[in-house]
């Protein structure tokens, strides 16, 4: 079997990405899910967990490299960031090196460059720390935002921009990166054939070679997508940010839910510099990103109608 033949590994092929990852590889992949799928061409499910080793022994058994994608966005305290970022990846790891497998892609996130924010940063940064460790073939991709048909986590962003509305956290001079989640897809999928070793790649659209976007650069496209000619910025400064997680927080925990605007989400959000740094020329003769963000926020609010979210 040679190594273009051999099938690819894929955790979180249940989620907005990995889905993505998945429908556009065009090889067989063998994907984990914890609960039952439906048939889906050329993918093989696997059944389980992070914390399933036999699970993990058969997803990596003659793979030809593993996309490490599934982790925790948000949990109750450290300890659940470190269960689904760290120990899952830990034992992600453990299979691929226990079955030879020699390529290893590690999604991680911007927010492990500032660990000291967020619990959640804090944790992406420890499974870094293993990955790089591992005696793999590793590359560790460090997403932006990662928006696209399907994605709920901007859907509130939308409908705000449907009513000329944006948000503005971070102060007024923060910036952004953004990607389309095909772009990202279609770079994970070539790191996982070829490409540098050992490095840590910040990969975005193109606009974080010229400083990234503003939240009105972002609010703007949502709005213009939305047959509306801009969005009037609200600033949103660390107080009321801190506020509004805290009444958010109370709210979902008395329905036994996890908030979306948790405490430790608005640390993260209220930091001014999440601007990918320098990926994407390392990748400039394999991979480069194809859909604009005027594109792709189109893209994104005709198939939010289509699901009726809009």
């Amino acid at each position: 079997m040679t190594a273009i033949s051999a099938p690819l590994a894929l955790t979180g092929a249940t989620g907005f990405v990995g889905s993505r990852v998945a429908a556009l590889a065009g090889r067989p992949v063998r994907a984990l899910a914890r609960r039952p799928q439906r048939a889906q061409g050329g993918i093989t499910w696997v059944m389980g967990d992070l914390d399933d080793t036999h699970a993990l022994a058969r997803l990596s058994e003659g793979a030809a490299a593993v996309i490490h994608i599934a982790g925790v966005v948000n949990a109750a305290d450290a300890g659940g960031f470190q269960a689904g970022n760290v120990r899952g990846t830990a034992n992600v790891l453990a299979a691929a090196r226990s079955a030879g497998v020699g390529r290893f892609i590690h999604v991680s996130s911007l927010a492990a460059r500032e660990p000291a924010l967020s619990l959640y940063g804090a944790s992406k940064a420890d499974a870094e720390q293993l990955v790089m460790a591992s005696g793999l073939d590793w590359v560790i991709v460090r997403p932006p935002g990662v928006y696209g048909p399907g994605d709920r986590e901007m859907l509130d962003l939308f409908k705000l921009a449907r009513l000329g509305l944006g948000l503005a956290p971070g102060g007024p001079d923060a910036r952004i990166s953004l990607i389309h989640v095909d772009d990202l897809a279609r770079a994970l999928l070539v790191l996982a054939d070829a490409g540098p070793s050992h490095v840590v790649l910040e990969l975005d659209d193109g606009a974080g070679a010229h400083g990234g976007y503003s939240h009105a650069d972002h609010a703007g496209a949502m709005a213009r997508a939305l047959g509306r000619t801009g969005a009037r910025m609200i600033p949103i400064g660390d107080g009321l940010l801190t506020g509004a997680a805290g009444v958010a927080t109370r709210l979902a925990g008395w329905r036994g839910q996890l908030p979306t605007l948790s405490r430790d989400r608005a640390r993260y959000l209220a930091h001014p510099d999440w601007v990918a740094r320098g990926g994407n020329p390392v990748l400039a003769s394999l991979w480069q990103p194809q859909v604009t963000l005027e594109a792709g926020m189109a893209d994104t609010v005709v198939d939010y109608r289509e699901r009726g979210w809009l």
